[in-house]
């Protein structure tokens, strides 16, 4: 009887699977000073829909997810967000004028050409860590040059 419980428990382990998050294209813009805030950007996918439950870095007190919406009068505000719910197989952008990573209370300006941790908390893949880029003051993705 053992062996049958065995052999039907490994025949099931294939159907379990556990959420593989995929990061892209991390960057940041430099700062002028320590003292403002800085913005993150980065694609996630999920083979089988996540959630983003909080994300951290050594180089800033926090990390705030934002979304920018804009109101009746055409008048754009952050939103903060709690989490970020990531449908299976869909790629959800982080990027300039729309959703965001705001790092607050950073503990030096971000310099261009240098990068920094960043550590991104899901509620089913659990922690990944990625090396984030910092780009020019002026880029408007990874692809910029300047």
């Amino acid at each position: 009887m053992k062996h049958f419980l065995s052999a039907a428990f490994i025949v099931a382990l294939p159907t379990l699977s556990i959420a593989e998050v995929t990061v892209t294209s991390p960057w940041a813009r430099a700062t002028i000073i320590a003292g403002r805030p800085g913005a993150g950007y980065l694609s996630l996918t999920s083979d089988t829909g996540d959630r983003l439950v909080s994300v951290s870095s050594p180089i800033a007190g926090h990390v705030m997810l934002h979304s920018v919406e804009s109101g009746e009068s055409g008048v754009s505000r952050m939103v903060h967000l709690d989490t970020l719910d990531l449908p299976a197989g869909e790629t959800v952008s982080l990027a300039p004028g729309d959703l965001h990573l705001m790092l607050m209370q950073l503990t030096h300006k971000l310099v261009e050409g240098t990068s920094f941790p960043l550590t991104l908390t899901f509620e089913t893949a659990g922690e990944i860590t990625v090396e984030v880029p910092v780009l020019g003051i002026a880029a408007t993705g990874p692809e910029d040059t300047e």
